[in-house]
Order: structure tokens, then sequence, then C-alpha cells
């Protein structure tokens, strides 16, 4: 087995077995199956982080902020047994949801990391299009929320109304970045209704 490999499962069972007060555990995971998913998973980093959030690179040294998160690369075809570590110590280890993307038409990632964390949430995040059937195939009672082809910010969003529910200030985080989309919106109309059409599209060239 690859000593990389086997050193993040150790320390996912390790962390797992720890007593850390909540406040020091992430309380959103994010898991793609490749870091070529990056660029798609990137917006759930920004959601998040626009949010409040910051992200976990060291669980002895976690970030100052009230609510976190952590990112790892975790392949259910070339590393199942990394996939499976993450997702049976999850809740151990603090998570309350976990955000899983993946690509191809064999997008098993977020199905298998729902199957083995349940009954923790999981948002599913087809990479790409090809992949959408395979993120919501899940058979009746086994759960698994999903977003559209690379929506992977608002899989964020979806995970932080999950953790709303018991956290009002992240209720009124949300409330306040939906207020700022209705700002942006009535700004860009007046804009739009003053300047006239044409005059808008040449300002935005």
């Amino acid at each position: 087995m690859s000593e990389a490999v086997q050193s993040i499962i150790d320390e996912l069972h390790a962390e797992a077995e720890r007593d850390r007060p909540t406040e020091e555990t992430p309380e959103v995971g994010i898991v793609m199956g490749s870091d070529s998913d990056l660029p798609v998973m990137d917006g759930a980093y920004d959601a998040l982080t626009e949010l409040g959030f910051e992200e976990v690179t060291d669980y002895d040294d976690p970030p100052a902020a009230r609510f976190t998160f952590e990112t790892y690369v975790v392949s259910a075809h070339r590393t199942p047994d990394l996939m499976y570590a993450y997702a049976e110590t999850a809740r151990s280890r603090g998570l309350d949801v976990v955000i899983a993307g993946a690509g191809g038409k064999s997008a098993d990632l977020p199905n298998m990391t729902a199957s083995i964390a349940y009954p923790l949430p999981v948002v599913g995040v087809p990479v790409q299009e090809k992949s959408v059937r395979s993120v919501i195939g899940m058979p009746t009672g086994a759960p698994l929320v999903a977003v559209d082809a690379g929506k992977s910010f608002n899989a964020a969003l979806s995970a932080v109304q999950v953790l709303a529910r018991k956290h009002p200030e992240l209720e009124a985080a949300l409330e306040a970045y939906h207020e700022d989309l209705r700002d942006g919106v009535g700004a860009v109309s007046r804009e739009l209704h003053e300047r006239g059409t044409a005059a808008f599209r040449a300002s935005r060239k």
C-alpha cells in the first residue's frame, strides 16, 4: 500500500479517536475524486470562505474561525480504502455534512461516500454533465442530495443551510449573502434602466 495513502488513513482514524471540542473540528468536508476536479470544486471553497469559514490544514493548529472545513482528494476507484476511511470516520471527526465531487461517467465518490457515511448528509457535485446520472442515481433508501453539474458553490450553500438550523449566526450569514444578491440585482436593474441598453452593453465590454 502507498505510504502516502496509509498516512492519511492513519491520521483520519487517529482524529476519530481524539476527544476534541466541537468548536475545534471542521463542520464541512470537501472531497473530490482527483485534483483535476479542483477548478469546479473551488466554488465550494469560495462559498464557504465568503460565509466566514476557514480551511483546516493542520488538526493540531486549527484556524481561529468558529466554522471550518477540510479538503481532500479521495478517489473511489484508485484509493477505495482511503474513501472508506474518510467516510466512516467523518461523523467521529466532527463533520456535520460532506460535499463530494466527482467527474466522468462513473462518478461514484458522492454515492459511495453517502452510503458509508450514512446518516451524515452528503451533497453530491457532478463535475461534468456526463457525471450527472451517476451522481443522482441512488436507489430508494440510500439518500444523496445533489446539485447540477459544476455547481459546487450551490453545494456549499446547501451544506451551510443544513448547519444553519442549529447555528443562528450561519443563518444570519446566509440571509446577508442573499440580501447582497438582491442589492446587486437592484443596482444592475437601475443602471440598465437609466443608462439604456446600448450604453449599458458598451460599459460591460
